[in-house]
């Protein structure tokens, strides 16, 4: 592989970020227990880690806002079109699992 410089992998590290909230966008059907359950990480989870980048480069950045940004629309909104109440089943594994400290 070509060496390349720090800017560059910015550039795809974005690109790859950029794909991969498009896809979580495209699949709300995947809903974000599922992804906790067996990911350990879900939609919410980059909404935080967007805030924390923002803030470390001394921006003010909303809990909401970053989940806007995430989830191409106000959380409240997604909730009510594409939440769905989590099974039994799911809600014991994620107890199980205490993901990220949960």
């Amino acid at each position: 592989m070509t060496k390349i410089d720090n800017a560059l992998v910015t550039e795809l590290e974005a690109a790859a970020f950029r794909r991969l909230v498009g896809h979580l966008r495209a699949r709300s059907d995947v809903q974000n227990i599922d992804l906790m359950n067996m990911a350990g990480f879900c939609r919410n989870c980059l909404a935080n880690w967007y805030q924390e980048a923002a803030h470390a480069k001394g921006l003010d950045l909303s809990k909401d806002g970053a989940r806007e940004i995430i989830y191409g629309m106000p959380y409240k909104e997604w909730q009510a079109k594409h939440q769905k109440e989590a099974s039994a089943e799911q809600k014991a594994q994620f107890a199980a699992a205490k993901p990220h400290g949960a």
